[in-house]
């Protein structure tokens, strides 16, 4: 998230794989999700100890919060759409724009109760330049807080959530999953089989599952070297390293339209890739 000096990031992210409801994506879930989260960051802000005044002056001057995503590539294993995919870049576009528009009509409510934050009229908020467009009705959005404010600086960032991320057992950020199945060494010697649980109820599904097959697509890295696996399934469940720069970049770059700050990403090369 850049800052300004004497400023502190505040970020939170949506788990994007808990928003799909019999096989669609629950809108009005989110929705609801994206307001909780920015009543929970503006609060988190009057909260903080920060340890200078300079700090403490500075965030409350513009209340800056992040708030972005995860479970993005989970979201798209449910949804039966390769991350790889014009479709997927599509609804990377579609879901942000959501989160970010309703994020601003949040923070704008929240104005109207406590205030902008206290350098709204030095901001592209009062003069009605920020730049938006899309499916939503965003110039009216921006009509509504040139005339009432809005409480925070900025609203959205896409972090790594790395850490986060593995405690609510979900991919990390906009990421494509690393892999769906490894082995993790434990004590004594033992092997722990991992296996994404997206990736096993489709097998299961489909009547496929073993540990056999499962230790194939471990040694492997790649389902689409195993022949047992089908090609439907082989679409949906790319990751990193099936997955070339450019759609990388195109995935980040859907995102990043709809985003205040930055958007975390890892592009991944094969091992032989040149600097050309």
């Amino acid at each position: 998230q850049p800052l300004l000096p004497n400023e502190a990031c505040n970020l939170g992210s949506i788990n994007l794989a808990t928003m799909i409801k019999d096989g669609e994506i629950d809108w009005q879930k989110l929705e609801k999700v994206v307001g909780a989260s920015v009543l929970f960051l503006d609060n988190v802000i009057d909260r903080s100890k920060f340890p200078l005044p300079e700090i403490d002056k500075m965030v409350k001057s513009n209340r800056k919060i992040g708030l972005g995503v995860m479970g993005w590539a989970d979201m798209l294993f449910q949804l039966d759409i390769a991350y790889n995919s014009q479709e997927a870049i599509e609804l990377a576009a579609k879901v942000m724009e959501f989160i970010d528009f309703h994020s601003k009509k949040y923070s704008m409510r929240l104005a109207q109760e406590k205030g902008s934050f206290p350098n709204f009229e030095k901001s592209i908020y009062a003069t009605g330049e920020l730049q938006r467009e899309g499916e939503l009705d965003w110039e009216k959005l921006i009509a509504e807080i040139k005339k009432t404010g809005i409480r925070n600086a900025t609203t959205t960032t896409i972090a790594p959530t790395g850490t986060i991320s593995m405690i609510a057992n979900t991919s990390s950020g906009i990421e494509p999953q690393f892999s769906l199945v490894f082995v993790k060494h434990v004590m004594d010697d033992d092997d722990l089989l991992y296996v994404n649980p997206l990736f096993e109820d489709r097998l299961r599904a489909e009547g496929i599952y073993s540990e056999e097959l499962m230790k194939k697509v471990s040694d492997s890295g790649s389902l689409q070297e195993v022949e047992q696996i089908p090609a439907k399934i082989k679409k949906t469940f790319v990751t990193s390293h099936d997955i070339s720069p450019e759609w990388h970049i195109r995935m980040q770059a859907a995102f990043q339209k709809y985003v205040d700050n930055a958007v975390s990403k890892t592009i991944n090369f094969p091992r032989q890739a040149t600097k050309e």
